[in-house]
């Protein structure tokens, strides 16, 4: 494929905002500022390319936002982009912009809708994965995974101490309703005494056994990491199912939620969004179409947005093994 000369690029978040996708935009507008490349940014995702809601990004703009989370590019559903006639009308506003090519920060529904895109219009996409989800096939990581498993272990280190004290059994619900990464990560390194996954189906009988082998051992409080997918029930329902079971367990919930979502993203999210971004970039320069952006053993590789978005990616069976183990 002969590379296309790339002189006018787009830029936008989509989807669920996730901590580091303002260092990624920082990274596609410096690189491609110092490639002689002019960046727009699209505001609110799909809605603002439908309506033509793009500004001019220079070096200037994406000063100082490195560290902080959200985006600023805003972000936003859009049930109009689902449609031939939205995606006709985002087609006809780039183009009267000009623009060259785009860059897609997001997750599942992000890259679905730019693969969708890119086979009606003649725009190549290149995709840069920001979910906090890490469930997007072709990178080890995601941007905002790592700082959303470092708030959620922060809040359990702080839910252990009132367990502790007063001997409770605190199911704790992660965001995950197809993923169990930030749970099984969170589990893990908060020392919980239990993970319930989307993709490990734990009934509630063997809970119920894990729990009596624990009790048996005079251990009356604990930690169990519910990710919001969980086959057998959210939080909520594994509490009642549990209380229903045992007469001694005094059992709480809390649901961690968005705040998961926010907050100044980790330097591990800010490193990784920041190549991310000038690989995304480069890719262009060097006709890379419809591709992914990821990191693979540390290493950045391009996956076709079709892989990465229809190929599975699951939790470790190794690591959901020592889970097991270590809370023992």
């Amino acid at each position: 494929m002969m590379s296309r000369d790339i002189k006018r690029i787009a830029v936008y978040t989509s989807g669920g905002d996730a901590p580091g996708m303002n260092a990624a935009l920082r990274a596609v507008v410096r690189t491609a500022s110092y490639n002689d490349m002019h960046v727009y940014g699209i505001m609110r995702g799909y809605e603002g390319m439908i309506d033509g809601d793009l500004k001019r990004l220079e070096r200037g703009d994406v000063g100082n936002i490195i560290h902080r989370g959200g985006t600023i590019l805003k972000t936003a559903r859009c049930q109009r982009f689902l449609t031939p006639e939205g995606r006709r009308s985002a087609y006809e506003s780039l183009k009267a912009f000009d623009i060259d090519a785009c860059i897609a920060i997001g997750g599942n529904g992000t890259f679905t809708g730019a693969s969708v895109f890119s086979d009606e219009y003649d725009i190549p996409f290149i995709g840069i994965p920001g979910t906090i989800d890490n469930d997007l096939y072709g990178t080890d990581f995601t941007i905002g995974f790592d700082t959303a498993v470092n708030t959620a272990i922060e809040a359990v280190d702080k839910i252990r101490d009132t367990a502790d004290s007063h001997n409770r059994l605190f199911f704790v619900e992660v965001m995950g309703r197809n993923s169990g990464f930030i749970a099984l990560n969170t589990g893990i390194g908060s020392g919980a005494g239990g993970v319930l996954i989307p993709e490990k189906n734990t009934t509630p009988e063997a809970l119920i056994d894990f729990l009596k082998k624990g009790a048996r051992r005079k251990k009356l409080f604990s930690v169990v990491i519910v990710a919001e997918g969980n086959q057998s029930g959210n939080a909520q329902d594994m509490a009642r199912i549990v209380n229903e079971a045992f007469d001694f367990y005094d059992t709480k919930v809390t649901i961690i939620g968005h705040l998961q979502r926010g907050g100044s993203p980790t330097a591990m999210d800010r490193v990784l969004a920041s190549r991310l971004g000038f690989a995304a970039v480069e890719g262009l320069l060097n006709g890379k179409e419809n591709v992914m952006a990821g990191l693979v053993n540390n290493q950045v590789e391009y996956t076709p947005i079709i892989e990465a978005i229809t190929k599975q990616k699951t939790p470790s069976n190794d690591l959901l093994r020592m889970a097991e183990i270590l809370a023992l």
